[in-house]
């Protein structure tokens, strides 16, 4: 069911929504959280809305989508109602903000939230330096971001610098299943110590990034960062999305080095020492799961925060320079080591 509410305000939203609640059996009992999803105008909505429909059949939910207008315009708030088939196992409210409306989206989204439940936001584009500095991060107990899809230049160390405990990033959720699988490629012999990693996949892709600065935080070696050219999402030789780091090479202290590589968009290969190599199912998630993987736990993410911090610790390498260049420099924010 959608309905449509054009130059309205939240008073007539809540109204409509009780009204409809009332109408259908339609119970609020169930939902878990309240989801604030800011977009821009020129997002992709319907993508956006079948991310959080997918996702609310995991996590029922009251779903506010603000959509930030031309604050030039004159005051305008229109709504647009989503329930039953259309919203999943949510509500979903889309209201498209004009003018100095736009300006004050937590006035807009207090009506509307839901009783005695976690608030999470969710930037699915462009997001602020400092989430929880803005007004709707101080309401939320869980801030989302997508740096992969962020058009800020660098959009992970903005991340960095501006990180708050309550952060997330979904280019740290699609490399879920990539570092479940390198935890499980250390457990098998020999256990010697690594003394460098190295890093690859796009030059453009956060995710390699955070993976990077993840393993100089929890190994304390050189890590270097190098780009294999490829697009932002990567692809196979069947044209379909592969994860989104190329490779990891483990240099041992014995010589025998560790390394996991992505064959195809369903499959990687561990290889270690001289023992024969083996396959792996691994597959890029997409962005509805990435987005319920951030919703299963609400309190800090310790581990993000401290790949965040690794990120001053890792060397860029240009596509063109020689791999064997010296370790012990420190990468500004977006600077590589040419």
């Amino acid at each position: 069911m959608i309905i449509n509410l054009p130059d309205t305000d939240t008073g007539s939203i809540a109204r409509q929504l009780v009204k409809l609640r009332e109408q259908g059996g339609i119970v609020t009992t169930g939902r878990v959280l309240t989801l604030i999803v800011l977009a821009k105008s020129d997002d992709d909505l319907e993508s956006i809305i079948d991310t959080v429909n997918s996702v609310s059949r995991e996590h029922p939910s009251r779903v506010l989508v603000l959509v930030s207008g031309d604050p030039r315009l004159d005051n305008r708030l229109d709504a647009e109602l989503r329930l039953g088939g259309d919203a999943g196992a949510a509500e979903i409210v889309v209201m498209h903000m004009a003018g100095e409306v736009g300006q004050h989206p937590s006035s807009v989204v207090t009506p509307l939230l839901l009783p005695d439940t976690p608030v999470v936001a969710w930037w699915p584009s462009e997001a602020p330096q400092v989430p929880a500095a803005t007004a709707i991060g101080r309401i939320a107990q869980r801030r989302i971001t997508d740096s992969l899809f962020d058009p800020h230049e660098n959009a992970v160390y903005l991340r960095r610098t501006g990180y708050t405990p309550g952060d997330s990033d979904l280019c740290w959720s699609r490399i879920t299943s990539w570092r479940g699988v390198l935890a499980s490629a250390f457990d098998l012999s020999p256990h010697v110590p690594v003394t460098e990693v190295t890093v690859s996949g796009p030059s453009e892709s956060p995710s390699v990034e955070v993976a990077a600065g993840w393993l100089a935080d929890r190994l304390g070696v050189p890590v270097r960062r190098t780009s294999t050219g490829e697009e932002k999402i990567p692809l196979d030789a069947k044209g379909r999305p592969k994860p989104p780091v190329t490779s990891v090479v483990f240099e041992r202290s014995d010589s025998a080095c560790l390394r996991v590589d992505i064959e195809s968009a369903t499959t990687a290969v561990v290889t270690n020492g001289d023992l024969p190599p083996f396959k792996v199912a691994l597959a890029r998630p997409s962005r509805s799961e990435c987005l319920a993987e951030e919703l299963r736990h609400l309190d800090p993410d310790v581990a993000y925060g401290r790949a965040l911090r690794g990120l001053s610790r890792i060397r860029t390498i240009g596509v063109n320079e020689a791999p064997g260049a010296a370790f012990g420099f420190e990468a500004e924010p977006g600077v590589s080591a040419k």
